[in-house]
């Protein structure tokens, strides 16, 4: 099946402005990372979302602290007029250097999968594993969504661990709070880009 992708040319170098691009470990590219989320959709665009004042006091009050960016990009995965799921990909800090991750979000907001796309540190790598992602799966933004609480932290990879839990968190609030502005993905908000 062959899937288009609708997103300009600058949202595919969204990683590339960023860090990114002399991390050690960068295990995915937007188009592979998107390309594995949604293998069976149809295409894939994007929604940049600018936080009004209004959102980013809305979000500072539920996450405990104002996110550092006032804008973020969501990818919205359709096939036909069916949105089959979204994903934020985003940073977090980890002990020194930003750590590249992404959520998968079903169409009401649970957590369906978290990826690393990205991860700088020296140590701690371990929240690659697939056992401590797993336990994000399923998680909203009625969950609490915290190491050492709800999250099981990885032994030596603690800060690697609650950065995980704080980003995916910020993850599910901001889709909650944003859904109303991600639908719908209009022509003007997306450029198509064939993928072979």
């Amino acid at each position: 099946m062959k899937i288009v992708f609708k997103f300009k040319i600058l949202a595919v170098a969204l990683l590339l402005a960023s860090p990114l691009a002399h991390a050690d470990g960068v295990y995915f590219s937007t188009r592979d990372l998107l390309s594995d989320f949604f293998a069976h959709s149809q295409s894939v665009t994007y929604k940049r979302i600018q936080l009004s004042s209004l959102e980013r006091a809305r979000l500072t009050e539920r996450l405990g602290y104002l996110p550092a960016k006032s804008t973020y990009t969501f990818f919205v995965a359709t096939t036909s007029s069916h949105v089959d799921g979204y994903a934020l990909i985003d940073e977090e800090k980890g002990e020194h250097l930003p750590i590249t991750f992404a959520v998968r979000l079903s169409p009401a907001g649970v957590v369906e999968r978290q990826e690393i796309v990205a991860y700088r540190e020296a140590r701690g790598d371990e929240v690659r594993d697939e056992r401590f992602r797993r336990q994000f799966v399923g998680k909203s933004a009625r969950d609490q969504i915290v190491a050492g609480e709800d999250i099981v932290a990885v032994s030596g990879a603690t800060i690697s661990s609650r950065a995980m839990a704080v980003g995916t968190k910020r993850a599910v609030v901001l889709f909650e709070e944003l859904l109303p502005r991600l639908q719908p993905v209009t022509a003007q908000t997306s450029a198509s880009v064939n993928r072979r």
